[in-house]
């Protein structure tokens, strides 16, 4: 009988609660500040980190998850009887960890060769942050609960992530700033003139879709954009930081505006806040406008 194990880092977001009930394992990110090493859901929640960040004037660093650190974990998913390994991975742009999980697969089948039909290992690339590859995976545990195939799972995945787009906005260009996403002189001009990017991550990419003037604007800037695109009568997320009422007024907009509420939420964690700051609001949907 198929034993599915859905493997993905701590980037992706997903809740303590369905990883504990979902039994998904979650890799977690090393997260330095100044001479000072951290691990990501381990030493700290989201809200304290977003309480170390504010007070800590360098800029922080995530390390990648290692080629050896994936081989040990498929070796002991293996001598666990598990048949099949979903990973979905923070984006490769970004990261090396997708990489190296590919590498880990390779070199776990030639210390290993009679795994070879016995044990598969899906690594799939999300292209993408937090709950857009959070969400999928979460869905797909469900699914393998229903005993739906692992290679069905590894597709639906794969078509979600072919199809998300995200759409996001931080309400300070401080830490863009700090950690060079956004050059000095531009994060400087607009902090004074109260400008607010409003950025899509989609297929690996992330671009300045608009920009608006002001807290007031966004939510209904990021409304707007995705009613636009998003397919009808799809599942969606709402991403949010540090301030839960800028989370409860992206869901009551998108709601009045779609006719159904936010399929989930999705908290940054480390790796998002480090370049965006803990207060953002987002939208995650599958778009009707492929790249």
């Amino acid at each position: 009988m198929p034993k599915i194990k859905f493997l993905t880092d701590s980037a992706s977001d997903i809740t303590y609660e369905n990883e504990k009930k979902l039994d998904i394992q979650v890799v977690p990110f090393k997260v330095a500040m100044g001479e000072k090493s951290y691990v990501s859901r381990v030493d700290f929640d989201n809200g304290e980190f977003y309480r170390m960040i504010d007070e800590f004037d360098g800029i922080p660093a995530t390390s990648q998850i290692t080629a050896y650190e994936y081989v040990e974990i498929f070796k002991n998913l293996y001598y666990d009887n598990y048949t099949d390994v979903i990973n979905v991975t923070i984006n490769s742009n970004g990261s090396a960890t997708y990489g190296n999980a590919v590498m880990a697969a390779k070199q776990f089948y030639e210390e290993i060769p009679e795994a070879a039909g016995e044990f598969t290992i899906y690594n799939i690339d999300s292209r993408s942050y937090t709950g857009a590859y959070g969400y999928p995976l979460v869905q797909g545990a469900i699914k393998a609960a229903k005993g739906v195939p692992a290679r069905e799972i590894a597709d639906y995945i794969q078509d979600w992530i072919d199809n998300c787009v995200i759409f996001f906005a931080p309400y300070t260009l401080k830490y863009a700033k700090k950690s060079g996403r956004i050059p000095s002189a531009a994060a400087f001009v607009g902090e004074v003139m109260g400008l607010r990017p409003v950025m899509r991550i989609q297929d690996g990419e992330i671009t300045t879709e608009s920009k608006v003037r002001g807290d007031k604007a966004v939510v209904p800037k990021i409304l707007e954009l995705c009613a636009n695109e998003m397919i009808p009568q799809t599942p969606y997320c709402i991403v949010y930081g540090n301030d839960d009422s800028v989370r409860d007024e992206m869901a009551q907009a998108m709601t009045r505006k779609m006719g159904y509420p936010p399929a989930d939420f999705y908290q940054i964690g480390a790796a998002i806040t480090i370049n965006a700051g803990p207060k953002v609001t987002g939208v995650i949907f599958k778009s009707q406008h492929k790249k």
